[in-house]
């Protein structure tokens, strides 16, 4: 029962933080062309900010949440370290993921053009600042 509230909690304040990293988000799209979507999700899957024209964005949040958890169990059994990003190459483009701290996953998605070298610099800067944004929220204590 403590555990769901805790977890209940963090989610409040992870939204609070939603207009912050809406803003990163943006900030990525304006840096990175061919970029087409980003999206900042909660590591159970849940959307905190989205910059993207699509009406998915609960499915593309728990997918990214479940590929983060596959490629945590993945980076560990091969001792590979902490997890640190993924990129999925397809034949109309890309999809990368990137840990965001420790509460949040980010998630990128590109067109065949896109410079990967450029995406990588850029969502990595990006999801540094969403991990200080966010861990900021889950120190704060709770607002009724």
């Amino acid at each position: 029962m403590r555990r769901a509230l805790r977890q209940r909690a963090e989610r409040r304040q992870l939204m609070a933080t939603e207009a912050d990293v809406l803003e990163e988000l943006r900030r990525l799209r304006a840096r990175v062309p061919h970029l087409t979507g980003v999206l900042a999700a909660s590591t159970d899957g849940l959307v905190v900010a989205q910059d993207f024209p699509t009406p998915e964005s609960e499915t593309v949040a728990a997918l990214s949440a479940a590929v983060l958890s596959v490629a945590l169990r993945l980076a560990d059994g091969t001792d590979r370290g902490a997890f640190r990003e993924l990129l999925v190459r397809g034949e109309q483009g890309y999809v990368a993921t990137y840990a965001a701290g420790v509460s949040v996953v980010l998630t990128a998605w590109a067109g065949t053009d896109a410079n990967v070298g450029r995406l990588h610099l850029e969502a990595r800067r990006c999801s540094a600042r969403i991990a200080e944004l966010t861990a900021g929220a889950l120190l704060r204590p709770e607002t009724p």
